[in-house]
């Protein structure tokens, strides 16, 4: 584990219809960490992880990661797998196709390793029934699967964990502790405080686009 910063934020805000939407964000964020993100809906997280990963520009500021500008020197990070919102699967493919048509885009990964991420995430890469057959929870595993496959760098998942079984969020809490000890930097948004707390090196509160606290959740005391 390193105490290099991966991901830098300084002073990023974002307007939309000249409505604030983010104010001001500064991060300092490295590999080998987990950060959790709490707040409310309409809090911010999903806007800061959208610009986190490039999927919009800022007002203001400016997002580094690896040393690189987003929408500067690079649009999008080179080593990023995002969860945010619902996965835009196509519901005529098997879930391993639909991992296949976007690892082609890159082609940098086989398919035994599409195979092996799906596994990881408690789903049958064999199964040939379509996404639209899908359960939610089955939805949301998929959607995981797509965001660790090409063991990204940065990994950026918004509430993961909705729709699962308990089961299956303990299975991905222990996927989660394992890519961080692959020294991963990864960020995690989730309404559940306990998760969070479990989970988490470091929790970043959130609130009307700003962060208004940060705390060790292993120094917290129960409320």
């Amino acid at each position: 584990m390193t105490d290099t910063a991966f991901l830098q934020v300084s002073q990023l805000s974002k307007e939309i219809k000249n409505e604030s939407i983010l104010k001001e964000i500064n991060l300092t964020l490295s590999k080998g960490r987990i950060y959790g993100f709490r707040g409310k809906n309409g809090s911010g997280k999903t806007m800061l992880f959208r610009a986190l990963s490039g999927l919009i520009l800022p007002s203001k500021g400016s997002v580094k990661v690896d040393g690189q500008v987003l929408g500067k020197e690079i649009s999008f990070p080179s080593s990023v797998g995002v969860l945010i919102e619902n996965p835009g699967f196509i519901n005529g493919y098997t879930g391993f196709k639909n991992l296949k048509l976007l690892a082609d885009l890159t082609g940098r990964i086989s398919d035994e390793r599409i195979k092996e991420s799906i596994r990881l995430v408690g789903l049958d890469p064999e199964d040939k029934r379509k996404y639209r057959k899908y359960s939610l929870g089955m939805k949301q595993r998929l959607g995981i699967a797509q965001a660790i496959m090409e063991e990204p760098d940065l990994i950026i998942l918004d509430e993961p964990t909705n729709a699962l079984d308990s089961d299956g969020v303990g299975e991905f809490k222990e996927l989660l502790l394992n890519l961080k000890s692959k020294n991963k930097c990864i960020l995690l948004a989730s309404h559940d405080k306990d998760e969070l707390n479990f989970l988490s090196d470091i929790i970043y509160l959130m609130e009307n686009g700003k962060i208004i606290d940060t705390y060790d959740p292993q120094g917290e005391e129960d409320e």
